[in-house]
């Protein structure tokens, strides 16, 4: 299971270390792509696969679902893990996300999102002020 917070360093060659502790749930290869909120999705190749079937099955008659998989789909990378635990972070990846020195990697149970520490640090600085209104909201929907 992918969770807690981490922070490490984005290399000059663009190298990433995972946490040893999620190498062996993300496997020798991953996927990179787009997230959501100026993040990076980090998925382990057998995820993406369960994710990409679900968006595919939303058809490409809808514009929004076409776009949304533009979005995720085409912007993917399947990358190696190497012997060290690094991957390599695409430019147009790097620079969607804005990543440069200091990343947070963040576990979201079934992926990885990876943030600029700036980025991370503000959402989180804005999100713990409305925890209590966002958990009234999950609990209205029987979330919580």
């Amino acid at each position: 299971m992918l969770i807690g917070k981490y922070t490490h360093d984005l290399d000059p060659k663009k190298r990433l270390t995972l946490p040893s502790k999620w190498r062996q749930d993300l496997g020798k290869k991953v996927v990179v792509t787009n997230g959501l909120d100026s993040s990076l999705f980090i998925f382990s190749v057998k995820e993406w696969e369960n994710v990409a079937v679900k968006l595919s099955q939303g058809g490409f008659g809808n514009k929004d679902t076409r776009d949304f998989n533009r979005f995720i789909l085409g912007n993917a990378f399947e990358t190696d893990v190497d012997a060290a635990g690094r991957i390599v972070i695409p430019d147009t990846l790097k620079h969607f996300a804005k990543l440069s020195g200091k990343v947070v990697l963040a576990g979201m149970h079934s992926r990885v999102e990876l943030w600029d520490e700036t980025a991370w640090n503000t959402f989180t600085t804005k999100v713990s002020g409305e925890a209590d209104v966002l958990a009234g909201k999950l609990s209205d929907l029987g979330i919580l």
